[in-house]
Parts: structure tokens; C-alpha cells; sequence
């Protein structure tokens, strides 16, 4: 297998990847054709689906395009799953407490680091074809393990939520976080600063949701190491342009 997402996040590479709701198929080849570096693909508030997630995961894999997948929150189940079906990462809403993120971890991470079940006849371990001890130890070494912080207790625990071993790196959700946030909370921007700050001294991915090129290069200028573009936001904006032409 190709180097891992993990391995080059954590190498420094600055990786550049787009929110992706199924079913668009389509769209996930045209992503690999156009040379992003992942693909993410939301099932928490797209179609959890695990047959059409497969058809992605496996389009996307034929193209070398990795996949990372945002479950549903505390889907344990939803998570063993999309790692057997080949998906390279997780990432997980709703991280308010370390113990949420210890809880992710957990799910997703094989004995001893977790407690995830333990199978090689999916396609993530090429149908019974990869040696177990290969296959256990290349995805505890690979699995890359995502949370999101998206409310104001998120943001007061992110010392200890970042510091959770093996959890690989945090995006801030900006529109929970703005929705769960009321008039004795940190304004918005604030509190992301202060999850951006923790996650730099901690030494912890920092992943940034965009809509625009000129938004993802600023975001990887203050030191995000994983942008995403939140891609139903950006065509419908491309589409509307589209739609009022000079008439």
C-alpha cells in the first residue's frame, strides 16, 4: 500500500482535501482526477449508507485517493465498519469531554491501543489475504483518528481532549460551535483561536474547513496542516454564479 494520510500529515505535508456528501461518485473520481489528496466523506449528516460508502471507498482506492469518513456521534458500530471497509481515517463530531475522545479512540483503534473488532476477511484486510499480525499492525500505525470540537465545553476541555494518545487531530465544527454557543460564551472566532493555540502547543493536527482556494491557503498560512473544502457550500456558490449570467 502507498504511503498512509497519517504518515505524510504527520511528516508535515500540508494536505488539501473536500467534504463530500453521497451519493457522488462521480464526484469522487473527479476529485482524484483533479489531484486532491483525500476525500471526506460525510456520513454523519449525509447518508450513512455502508453499501454506498463502500462503492466510494472502493472508486476512491482505485484512483489511490485516501478516505477519510465523519461518523455519526458515538457510532461505535459506524466506525468498525467504515475501517473494514478500507476508509484510512475517522472523523468524529461532538468531542466535549476527554472521555469522548479516549471513547473515539477506542472504537477506533485495534488491541492494545483499542478495543476495535478485530477482522481480515473485509476489504481493509484484502479479503483474508494479508497475514493478521501485518494487517493489525500497519493500521495501528496508519489509522488516522479525527474529533471535532464543537461546542463551548469542547473548547474548555481542549487541553485534554488534544492530549488523548492516539488521537491524531482536531477541526473545529464553526457552525455547532456557533449554534451551541450563547451570550456567556467566548465569541466564535475566539474560541477557535483558542483551540488552533492549544492544538500548536499539545502538537496535534490541525484540520480547518473552508469554502474558498483563497480561504484554504490563508488557513494553511496560520498553520493548519489538513484543509477541507466544504464542497456543497462551494458549488452552490459556483452554481449561483453560474445561474445570473449578464443577460
Amino acid at each position: 500500500m502507498m504511503r498512509s494520510l497519517r504518515a505524510r500529515a504527520l511528516s508535515g505535508e500540508k494536505l488539501i482535501g473536500a467534504l463530500l456528501r453521497m451519493p457522488s461518485e462521480e464526484l469522487v473520481e473527479m476529485l482524484a482526477v483533479a489531484e486532491f489528496d483525500f476525500v471526506l466523506i460525510d456520513c454523519e449528516h449525509g447518508p450513512a449508507d455502508v453499501v454506498a460508502l463502500r462503492q466510494h471507498i472502493a472508486l476512491a482506492q482505485v484512483h489511490g485517493l485516501p478516505v477519510i469518513v465523519r461518523v455519526g456521534e458515538g457510532d461505535r458500530g459506524q466506525i468498525l465498519r467504515v475501517l473494514d471497509q478500507g476508509a484510512q481515517g475517522i472523523l468524529a463530531p461532538h468531542l466535549d469531554t476527554t472521555a469522548d475522545a479516549e471513547a473515539l479512540v477506542s472504537a477506533a483503534m485495534y488491541p492494545p491501543v483499542g478495543l476495535r473488532g478485530f477482522a481480515t476477511y473485509s476489504r481493509a484486510g484484502r479479503f483474508g489475504l494479508v497475514d493478521p499480525s501485518e494487517h493489525r499492525d500497519w493500521w495501528l500505525e496508519n489509522t488516522l483518528v479525527l474529533g471535532m470540537i464543537e461546542s463551548p465545553g469542547g473548547v474548555a476541555d481542549v487541553e485534554g481532549i488534544a492530549a488523548v494518545p492516539r488521537l491524531d487531530g482536531i477541526m473545529v465544527g464553526p457552525a455547532d460551535l456557533a449554534a451551541s454557543s450563547g451570550p456567556d460564551d467566548r465569541p466564535v472566532p475566539e474560541a477557535i483561536a483558542v483551540v488552533h493555540s492549544a492544538l500548536a502547543r499539545v502538537g496535534s493536527l490541525r484540520m480547518d474547513i473552508v469554502g474558498t482556494r483563497d480561504a484554504a491557503s490563508a488557513a494553511f498560512a496560520d498553520g493548519a496542516d489538513l484543509v477541507v473544502y466544504n464542497l456543497a457550500s462551494s458549488l452552490m456558490a459556483h452554481l449561483r454564479g453560474l445561474a445570473a449570467p449578464e443577460r
